[in-house]
């Protein structure tokens, strides 16, 4: 064993080893949560959160004069390198963790003291110099911290996922332009429904992103409300007159983040609904999301005896035991993601209900299923970009002959050579097992050049019917007796 420091609390004393920067409290829950093998420092915008927050504070607290300007001084030079995002190795604690977030406060405090010590000339461990609770913690409990500094590194980490959305969404959109001619048959329950365009499908996923981006961008401005200054309960205990205003804006101006007071501390130090209404808006996008990589998945099978409508580029072989096999692994393992997403859901929908009475003491398992599912989430957004979306191609030809040789088209053909004519033609398609589109023509109801037309990707890209080319088969139906 290397050179430890001997520190202590009031459950006795501990050598810790004399290169780290935290202290006895976080060596204690290193060894009570060996739990998940996954630790804070995991988190890096928490951490920086952390120290946005513990600066607030020391530049309120000199200001209010309940804290001495050296140390201020120097824990503040401290949390600039926690922001900077120093220092993160230090960080050991398992995410999982009983004590409602003390555990990783109290690792804050003691790796905030120790660098201001180091600043100020000191020893490790010289705590009478800057104290963790005394100093780094003055003003403040884990209840308003822990919950505020998880507002600060969620509104930031949603900010960084938007981006990512976007980049998925911009994606598709490009894809939706490069196959806007496409003609292809849609489908509903599986079953042949009307003609499309496969630029059509593919902005309606970019669409629905854009839908999402939207939706979680406003989830966001949910979470600006802090409850700095509330410390234990709400009420304010052990800190000045005017603090909580005064760490407020301190905070605003650290983060540069919308931040403002909560309306009332007491319910802001147990509510957690806004970090259900997050995670439910990071529901309902991975649903969608997981539909899309079906869809990519249903329009890529084959290659021969599926759809076969689109290529998803190949990234690596599929089988052990079956040679030539390629299987769409990428939309697979965003499935998955999105599958894990909804699993953390339900874990943050427990732990928010579990609270008791003035505090929720879950929200360490909260801030890990929302840091972990978007993090997740936005190599997600990229993998199924880079290594799928973008790589995309078309079997135009096929598409077409499914579409031409599908029951479905007689409803576009439906407002020009009327209903019962579109009936007769397509019980006669499924009588025979003939192509609609060859027994229309047979019937000669329309010429080839107008069927083509009724069928173009302009007609398909553009709601309404030609008047004058239904003029001309009306008049044609007409000299028929049709």
């Amino acid at each position: 064993m290397g050179a430890t420091r001997r520190e202590h609390d009031f459950l006795g004393e501990l050598e810790i080893p004399a290169d780290v920067y935290y202290g006895i409290q976080t060596s204690r829950a290193v060894e009570n949560f060996k739990i998940s093998g996954l630790t804070i420092s995991s988190m890096p915008r928490f951490i920086q959160a952390l120290g946005q927050v513990k600066k607030a504070a020391a530049l309120a607290n000199m200001e209010l004069g309940v804290l001495p300007r050296p140390v201020g001084e120097a824990i503040c030079q401290a949390c600039d390198r926690l922001i900077a995002g120093e220092f993160v190795d230090q960080f050991p604690v398992d995410v999982f963790q009983g004590g409602a977030g003390t555990s990783c406060n109290m690792n804050a405090n003691e790796v905030i003291a120790n660098l201001a010590l180091e600043i100020m000339g000191r020893p490790k461990g010289d705590y009478h110099y800057c104290h963790p609770n005394n100093h780094v913690n003055c003003s403040q409990s884990t209840n308003d911290v822990y919950p505020t500094a998880i507002r600060l590194a969620l509104y930031n980490s949603l900010t960084d996922f938007m981006g990512d959305m976007e980049y998925l969404r911009e994606g598709f959109a490009l894809k939706a332009e490069e196959f806007r001619n496409v003609v292809k048959m849609g489908r509903t329950q599986l079953q042949d429904a009307v003609p499309m365009t496969l630029g059509m499908e593919f902005s309606a996923w970019a669409t629905t992103i854009k839908e999402d981006i939207r939706r979680i961008g406003e989830g966001r401005e949910q979470i600006s409300d802090v409850n700095m200054g509330a410390t234990a309960i709400g009420t304010g205990i052990n800190t000045p007159e005017g603090y909580a205003e005064l760490v407020t804006k301190h905070l605003a101006e650290v983060s540069g983040l919308p931040v403002f007071m909560a309306e009332n501390y007491i319910e802001a130090t147990f509510d957690t609904g806004a970090f259900v209404q997050i995670s439910g808006l990071l529901k309902r996008f991975v649903v969608k999301l997981s539909k899309i990589c079906n869809d990519l998945r249903l329009l890529s099978s084959g290659p021969r005896c599926g759809f076969n409508e689109i290529n998803l580029p190949p990234r690596q072989p599929g089988s052990s035991i079956m040679p030539g096999k390629v299987n769409p692994v990428i939309p697979e393992v965003v499935n998955q993601i999105c599958f894990d997403v909804i699993g953390k859901d339900v874990t943050i929908t427990m732990a928010a209900e579990a609270g008791q009475l003035e505090l929720n003491v879950m929200e360490p398992v909260i801030a890990h299923s929302l840091f972990s599912a978007l993090r997740r989430l936005g190599a997600a957004c990229h993998t199924l970009r880079d290594l799928c979306v973008d790589g995309i191609t078309a079997n135009t030809e096929r598409c077409y002959d499914l579409m031409k040789n599908s029951i479905g088209i007689v409803t576009a053909l439906a407002p020009y050579i009327g209903y019962e004519n579109s009936s007769a033609i397509a019980r006669k398609a499924l009588d025979t097992g003939g192509s609609v589109y060859e027994l229309v023509l047979e019937s000669g109801l329309v010429t080839r050049e107008q069927l083509d037309a009724i069928l173009s990707p302009e007609r398909m890209l553009h709601a309404g019917e030609d008047s004058v080319l239904m003029k001309e088969i009306a008049e044609r139906l007409e000299a028929m007796g049709r």
